[in-house]
């Protein structure tokens, strides 16, 4: 309900510029990126991994509607920052639990269908927003009314999460058990991220060239929801796929998508290309969201999957800021066809290093052709 007005409201009500935009989705992802690396490796020495998963949603649950209170560019910076704290305890913990309870041959639709339940959420999300905008066209009744759900979704978790208590390795009497290191493919594949998503600033920027190109303020929740429509109905499937014919297959085509797409809002000048752009942008996280983790989840050991997921998560959220401020920056200086131009290109130096650079994951986590 409420991310998809969020740049509307910074650059309309609070008059800020795409510059600051690019400041707070950057600094917000990048201090949640830190703390994915402590929580990460933190759930891998817990017996349970739910008290971190509910600790973080909790505190982004409790945050995210104060930004109705609002009036200054800061105060909305300061809502999306301890918004992030809660997404940087929570998400490597998730993605491990999820590891954990699957069999290796369904990671792949196992991460699939979590993104699809993600985006399923987004989609009924917008539709509210719009909805209540019709009635009252104030944003901040929507983003108070944002409590309602989120407040839902903690209770969901707090009673219908059930989890086993696991048995992590043995302290050695008399000091710290030592860190496993990391698989050298996994470092390896952590450092094309880094090149994607330095490319892959924050979709706010997208929303914002919405609104250039037409669309109205009270159609742009609906164009996301939209956009997450097609995203919760690909993503199991996306996963599914790669499972069948390899990660780094899917992974490809999920970044080939992007790249045309960026390449389309570069130069798009009609709402309804927008609209069509969206729908076809979606179809690069249905492929590439669930795919990325189920690969994370391969190429890390059992020992360090929560470290793993907590460096994945921080690298790709790290990347966002400075995406988000060379974004910012080229769009304020050149021009928004210069800024997403950029993003589009960096994609397919990103495949390459996939391709050249990242093996196969290990045999038993794909299903034969």
């Amino acid at each position: 309900m409420i991310y998809p007005l969020l740049p509307a409201f910074l650059t309309g009500t609070l008059r800020a510029g795409p510059a600051f935009l690019g400041v707070v989705e950057g600094l917000a992802e990048t201090v949640a990126a830190v703390l994915k690396i402590v929580s990460g490796g933190l759930s891998d020495r817990l017996r349970r991994r739910k008290p971190l998963v509910v600790a973080g949603y909790a505190l982004s649950s409790a945050v995210r509607p104060l930004v109705a209170l609002a009036t200054a560019p800061a105060h909305v910076l300061a809502v999306r920052v301890f918004d992030r704290v809660g997404k940087g305890v929570r998400s490597a913990p998730r993605d491990a639990l999820v590891a954990q309870v699957v069999a290796p041959l369904d990671r792949g639709r196992a991460y699939g269908f979590q993104r699809a339940m993600d985006n399923a959420g987004a989609v009924i999300g917008p539709l509210a927003a719009s909805a209540v905008l019709l009635a009252t066209s104030e944003l901040r009744v929507v983003f108070a009314l944002a409590a309602i759900p989120a407040a839902a979704a903690v209770a969901t978790l707090v009673f219908g999460v059930r989890e086993e208590p696991r048995s992590p390795a043995p302290v050695p009497a008399g000091g710290s058990r030592p860190s496993r290191p990391l698989e050298p493919s996994f470092v390896r594949y952590l450092a094309v991220l880094a090149v994607f998503t330095l490319g892959n600033s924050s979709d706010a920027f997208l929303l914002l060239r919405a609104q250039e190109a037409g669309v109205a303020v009270v159609a742009i929740p609906a164009v996301w929801s939209l956009h997450n429509v097609v995203k919760a109905g690909v993503s199991t499937w996306g996963g599914t796929l790669s499972d069948r014919v390899g990660r780094r297959r899917v992974i490809l085509g999920g970044w080939a998508i992007y790249a045309l797409a960026y390449a389309g809002f570069a130069v798009v000048s009609s709402a309804l290309a927008v609209v069509g752009l969206f729908c076809f942008y979606g179809l690069y996280y249905a492929l590439a969201e669930g795919t990325e983790r189920a690969l994370v989840a391969d190429l890390a050991g059992e020992e360090t999957r929560g470290r793993a997921f907590g460096l994945y998560h921080a690298v790709t959220g790290a990347a966002l800021l400075p995406a988000s401020l060379l974004t910012g920056f080229l769009w304020q200086r050149f021009g928004a066809p210069v800024a997403l131009g950029t993003g589009a290109a960096l994609a397919g130096v990103a495949a390459l290093g996939l391709l050249t650079l990242v093996p196969a994951p290990p045999s038993g986590t794909e299903r034969s052709s």
